[in-house]
């Protein structure tokens, strides 16, 4: 039950194509390879303008943070 052989990827490759169509297939190869191709160049923009963190004042409250450790729950 180990790997499949390669009669088994030829069937399930056939099999495929004749759902999917060489069309669809083409398609989805060329809307894949867009997207890697933006991602790699949005990636690259956004390497040389990253920006410092914003400051935070030390008296205000953080949402979801707890300024009194005294308050029990109830």
């Amino acid at each position: 039950m180990g790997s499949f052989s390669i009669w088994h990827w030829l069937v399930v490759l056939v099999i495929v194509v004749l759902v999917f169509g060489t069309r669809k297939l083409r398609n989805l190869g060329s809307d894949l390879g867009g997207a890697v191709k933006g991602f790699k160049e949005g990636m690259k923009d956004a390497g040389g303008e990253v920006s410092p963190p914003p400051q935070q004042n030390g008296d205000q409250a953080i949402e979801g943070e707890v300024r009194d450790k005294t308050h029990t729950k109830l």
